[in-house]
């Protein structure tokens, strides 16, 4: 299993020419065997965006984080997970929810698939792109 960054299940599903093609590629084996996963937190994150016009998106912004999410096994915020976040280093980085992301797949022990170069430079956690 894999953890997708939240921009990149948007782009998987609306922009896939945005993926590198590693990123690609690992989506489409994990996709096809053990399978994708989002934090619980880009549940929230994708309502934001979509409520807030920063993304362009046709219907309420409920079917669209259910369209988006629907072939995604969601994660859950654990005491583990928030304790993690807050474990990061400090160059980590700030947003909420890129911690809680990082932190998702630090403690389950899975790959990330992130552009975020902050992300990526963490050496903690298992980043893919």
């Amino acid at each position: 299993m894999i953890l997708l960054d939240t921009y990149v299940l948007i782009w998987l599903a609306n922009e896939p020419a945005k993926l590198s093609r590693k990123a690609a590629d690992t989506i489409r084996r994990a996709s096809q065997q053990s399978g994708i996963a989002i934090s619980a937190i880009s549940l929230w994150e994708l309502a934001w965006l979509a409520t807030h016009g920063r993304l362009d998106i046709s219907g309420t912004a409920e079917a669209f984080v259910e369209r988006i999410t629907s072939r995604t096994a969601i994660r859950p915020i654990t005491v583990k997970v928030a304790t993690l976040a807050n474990q990061l280093p400090a160059d980590y980085s700030g947003d909420p929810c890129d911690r809680l992301i990082g932190a998702t797949a630090l403690a389950e022990g899975i790959g990330l698939v992130t552009k975020d170069t902050r992300i990526r430079a963490c050496k903690q956690i298992r980043t893919i792109w």
